[in-house]
């Protein structure tokens, strides 16, 4: 038989929706946002010679440049004020997160609550100013080294860096209110609408060359089975779980006994998300942005890191799947299920698993089995971000149908579908809660009340 929040998940409607104020003016708000950083795509950096980046970018369009472009939201294919994207963000948030797990000063502040939390967020805009200078400087020289600039020299350099980095701070605040005041995780979500918007474009070129005779047509069958399949394998294996039984024991209330009760404590098999594959690109665009645009003139150190570490290259897919092995163990055992904090919120609600001791014994066979469960975990984040890298490189499509962003598709719109069904969900159990007091404080008929119990 279904519980009562399945019932009502199930009964769930436009006319609900309709009702659900709080939760509209949450999607208005997101939605907003959003269409403020779709226009800040288009409002280029001054100084910029349009008709030669357009050339450019055409040539480097299968290679790390359309990478980039699929992560900034078509910003850097026009150079817009948002070029840079969100990117300097999260790797100072996997710098300041490894070194919290390294530095006991950190650690500390980590566990101080919210006060502590509010520090780290600030170091960690520290760092995104400092990367975004340094991207923002190394994207300025490079331009003019490739003559994609009209007019070369500190004047330009100085107002590339000032609008490139209020841009990448821009969207860093952007991404903050939606996570606050709207729905879903906002630096998601900003890399989400940039890839959406512009997968259109994406599929005409792909079956433009198609039509060009470029590609011939099992090619573009194949790749259209390959991205199907993999949306599928995605979907059902972000919604797979492994259940640990949950024991409550008997509870005396008073006079009255309640017999105890069980449930199932849900771990995902990848209770990371989207997080790992964004982390490993991260940085694997962070060397290798500047040298992107640099034409011939990049040096010989640089030269090498792009031979060895192109798209396709067999040190970038190793490197590529070891980090996201290594974050998806990273970022679970330190954000999204640490194993101390269920063990203790277990024990505190006289929760046990069965055979296992409460405290450190929990904490251990939690251990044990998320150590498991992401060999899997992170073994499927690995393939699907590699095979359809692979596929694409060879067949120098474009990066939109990488594995990387069906990943990011997929993960974040269950995520932020779930958290609207989370909101459905509250506001109709609310109105339950006002009906029923209602009803108690209108009702006509009124039993006797009985005597209170000495």
């Amino acid at each position: 038989m279904a519980s009562a929040a399945e019932q009502m998940a199930a009964n769930m409607s436009w006319s609900a929706f309709g009702k659900a104020t709080e939760l509209r003016q949450r999607i208005l708000f997101t939605l907003g946002l959003l269409i403020v950083y779709r226009l800040g795509t288009y409002i280029p950096v001054p100084g910029i010679d349009g008709g030669a980046l357009r050339e450019f970018m055409d040539q480097a369009a299968a290679g790390l440049g359309g990478v980039l472009n699929m992560f900034t939201g078509g910003a850097i294919s026009r150079m817009g004020i948002f070029a840079l994207g969100i990117m300097p963000y999260i790797s100072a948030s996997i710098i300041v997160q490894l070194l919290t797990a390294m530095v006991p000063q950190l650690e500390q502040l980590k566990k101080e609550g919210e006060q502590g939390r509010k520090k780290i967020n600030q170091y960690t805009r520290y760092g995104t100013v400092f990367l975004a200078t340094f991207q923002a400087y190394g994207l300025a020289v490079s331009l003019e080294a490739g003559g994609l600039v009209t007019d070369p020299g500190w004047f330009f350099r100085a107002a590339c860096v000032i609008t490139l980095v209020g841009g990448t701070m821009f969207l860093m605040w952007l991404g903050e209110q939606i996570t606050q005041r709207g729905i879903g995780n906002g630096i998601s979500l900003i890399i989400f609408v940039g890839i959406v918007a512009e997968l259109p474009a994406a599929l005409a070129q792909f079956f433009e060359s198609g039509r060009t005779g470029a590609l011939s047509t099992p090619v573009i069958l194949g790749v259209i089975i390959m991205l199907l399949a993999t949306l599928t394998f995605v979907v059902f294996m972000e919604r797979s779980l492994r259940k640990i039984h949950i024991q409550y024991p008997r509870r005396q209330v008073g006079m009255k006994v309640y017999d105890g009760g069980s449930s199932h404590l849900p771990i995902k098999v990848n209770p990371a998300g989207v997080i790992p594959a964004i982390f490993a690109s991260s940085l694997l665009l962070l060397p290798t942005t500047i040298s992107t645009f640099s034409g011939g003139s990049t040096g010989p150190i640089m030269s090498t890191i792009l031979a060895y570490f192109g798209p396709g290259q067999p040190l970038y897919l190793l490197f590529f799947a070891g980090m996201i092995v290594f974050f998806t163990y990273f970022y679970t055992a330190n954000v999204s299920f640490k194993t101390e904090d269920v063990a203790e919120n277990l024990k505190n609600q006289n929760g046990f698993v069965p055979g296992i001791r409460p405290g450190a014994k929990t904490v251990e066979y939690l251990d044990y089995v998320t150590t498991r469960i992401l060999v899997l975990g992170s073994g499927y984040l690995a393939l699907v971000c590699l095979i359809p890298e692979m596929v694409r490189t060879e067949l120098a499509i474009t990066a939109y149908f990488g594995g990387t962003s069906i990943l990011i598709i997929v993960s974040v719109g269950m995520d932020t579908v779930q958290q609207i069904q989370s909101h459905l969900l509250a506001h109709q159990y609310e109105g339950l809660i006002e009906k029923s007091q209602l009803r108690g404080k209108g009702g006509k008929k009124r039993g006797r009340r009985a005597p209170s119990r000495r």
